[in-house]
């Protein structure tokens, strides 16, 4: 059984992070940093592993620490603004993957370029060295 409270080691070991990264999001005010009594350690709730899983949780879906901070600030009963915030999220991800596939275009087109027989120049390193 787990204890009601745990030490930062336990509490980074059972989140599944080191511990650079619970004092990092205590830094940033992610999560907040308990009281250190006169002799022993600080001691963290258990519901500070949830709190930290939804915020790895969410950086694997794009989101950034700052947008995490405002989801957790919304908290439970704000479906449509964090929908909101999904959606806007998903936009931006959407011109990423655009972006990215133009630049892979683009490779492509050089890589195809730089196969052909009889070339004197490498056409990809005129193409960078031509580039304002």
């Amino acid at each position: 059984m787990m204890a009601k409270s745990l030490t930062i080691g336990l509490l980074a070991r059972a989140a599944g992070v080191n511990i650079e990264t619970i004092r990092y999001y205590q830094r940033v005010g992610l999560i907040s940093e308990p009281g250190k009594p006169v002799s022993g350690y600080r001691h963290y709730s258990v519901d500070v592993i949830d709190r930290i899983k939804f915020i790895k949780r969410a950086q694997k879906l794009g989101f950034s620490l700052t947008e995490i901070a405002e989801l957790l600030e919304l908290g439970d009963g704000h479906c449509e603004d964090v929908r909101k915030r999904a959606e806007h999220k998903r936009y931006v991800i959407d011109q990423q993957i655009s972006d990215l596939t133009a630049l892979r275009n683009t490779l492509d087109e050089l890589i195809l370029a730089c196969t052909s027989e009889g070339k004197t120049h490498c056409p990809i390193v005129e193409t960078l060295a031509n580039q304002d």
